[in-house]
């Protein structure tokens, strides 16, 4: 029974070294924000900005006036 677990936790000890090996076993940093976010908040403050206006709009409408 012994000689089970301690081929299971050799075992898992090599899968583990083998996924953190393709990295150096550190974790990499990644950026705060991507390239792209400026350019998606724009987009998305237009798209709030145009529902807002469709908002007014449409309660104009319903008032008649």
């Amino acid at each position: 029974m012994r000689r089970t677990a301690v081929a299971a936790a050799a075992a898992l000890l090599a899968v583990l070294t083998a996924g953190c090996g393709g990295h150096g076993g550190t974790a990499e940093r990644t950026p705060a924000t991507f390239s792209g976010y400026s350019e998606m908040q724009q987009k998305v403050d237009a798209a709030e900005s145009a529902l807002t206006q469709a908002d007014r709009d449409a309660a104009r409408d319903d008032t008649g006036r």
